[in-house]
């Protein structure tokens, strides 16, 4: 049972972050980090490659939570560790790499 509760978690949180990535790397405008935020098209230099760098660093996060529900599935406990730290360390992570991807294509 708590196998499936992890599943029934895990997976549509995966595949969000999987499709976030997907909607950023695609997307014709500017993708914004946050909720609330908007990058202006004025702003970049050179919007499909600052969208793909935004995709892929929504997919490689995405990872954290595949990995974790494919370990849920052999070890519960080792699983709740790594996405944790996955998400503990990650969170800030992607702060940092967003302002690079930022600063580098900001006109």
């Amino acid at each position: 049972m708590e196998r499936l509760v992890w599943l029934i978690i895990m997976i549509p949180l995966s595949i969000f972050f999987t499709c976030l990535g997907v909607f950023a790397w695609r997307r014709k405008k500017p993708m914004w980090f946050y909720s609330g935020s908007e990058v202006k098209e004025e702003e970049i230099s050179d919007i499909p490659a600052y969208n793909r760098a935004n995709g892929i660093m929504w997919l490689a996060f995405s990872g954290v939570f595949w990995i974790s529900t494919v370990l849920g599935i052999f070890k519960q406990s080792t699983a709740g560790v790594f996405v944790a730290a996955g998400v503990l360390g990650g969170i800030p992570l992607l702060v940092i790499i967003y302002s690079r991807i930022y600063k580098k294509y900001k006109k």
